[in-house]
């Protein structure tokens, strides 16, 4: 049986020391703030993050250069046999079509999962990876099982401020001015590879419900049903905003009669730099077959 390595990216929101007691690895995903190069959970924390951004910085994601992702493979393999590397969705950044351009030197060592996740469902994916591995699947067989189980997971996430999404181009100043005027919460989402509008909240208590709503429904009609929950992953990320997604954490698990861990990160840098401070989101992955 091979020894098969497990590693991510940081968009996981798993941190440095996690990987150390995980036993896996987490590539540092880089940032260029004010043209200058930063990594995230080695240079760059969550709060110098949002400092930067309150201080109106520029702010822009890179992918990882060839020489770190190689590097990272290398020293990997150095003790295993094969690795099962799960970069973040390949419709949210072009990483991970590069990470399986270079894996095509590596001989079937390296298979590069791309099973559209981010964030927390990134993290089960990688949590789900390490799982099979200890099951005795190989790296080719855990990279297919991810990769079917893909559409197997939803997220949603409610803003607290429509100026980031401005910044970025993605709408118009004067839809932006006119969100802010009226404090609407817009609520995305993202089913598979991309970030897309979902529906828009007068306030944070509505946007929550929409939430809750939209989520019952995918459970009901996509991960099967409320009565199987026990094989459902409910999650919470956030940007900048501790003590809500704390309270959010509650509400889903009385909501959803919840009796594991709900696991409450903060939400990717690299969707946080889109998105702004102060986000709210939910997203739920159905567990691997047994």
């Amino acid at each position: 049986m091979s020894k098969v390595a497990v590693m991510t990216d940081s968009n996981s929101g798993i941190t440095q020391i996690e990987a150390k007691e995980m036993g896996i690895a987490v590539l540092p995903m880089p940032f260029i703030i004010d043209d200058k190069i930063y990594y995230e959970d080695i240079s760059l924390t969550q709060e110098e993050f949002y400092e930067k951004l309150a201080q109106n910085a520029t702010v822009s994601t890179s992918q990882p250069s060839v020489e770190d992702v190689t590097k990272y493979w290398d020293k990997a393999l150095e003790d295993a046999d094969e690795v099962v590397y799960i970069p973040m969705s390949s419709g949210l950044s072009g990483s991970c079509s590069t990470a399986q351009m270079l894996s095509q030197d590596y001989d079937g060592r390296v298979q590069v999962v791309d099973n559209q996740r981010i964030s927390v469902t990134q993290r089960q994916s990688a949590m789900d990876a390490i799982e099979l591995a200890e099951r005795g699947m190989n790296a080719a067989q855990i990279k297919a099982l991810l990769e079917q189980e893909k559409m197997q997971s939803s997220i949603y996430i409610m803003l607290d401020t429509l100026t980031y999404l401005k910044k970025g181009g993605r709408i118009t100043p004067a839809a932006a001015a006119l969100g802010t005027a009226l404090r609407l919460k817009p609520v995305l989402q993202i089913q598979g590879e991309k970030l897309d509008a979902f529906t828009i909240a007068r306030t944070k208590k509505q946007g929550v419900s929409k939430m809750i709503a939209a989520m019952e429904t995918d459970i009901k009609e996509r991960f099967g049903g409320l009565d199987n929950m026990d094989n459902i992953h409910i999650e919470v990320a956030h940007t900048a905003n501790e003590e809500a997604a704390a309270e959010f954490v509650e509400e889903l698990r009385e909501h959803f009669r919840v009796r594991d861990e709900i696991v409450c990160n903060p939400l990717s840098l690299s969707v946080s730099c889109h998105i702004g401070p102060g986000a709210l989101a939910v997203a739920c992955s159905k567990a691997i077959p047994k």
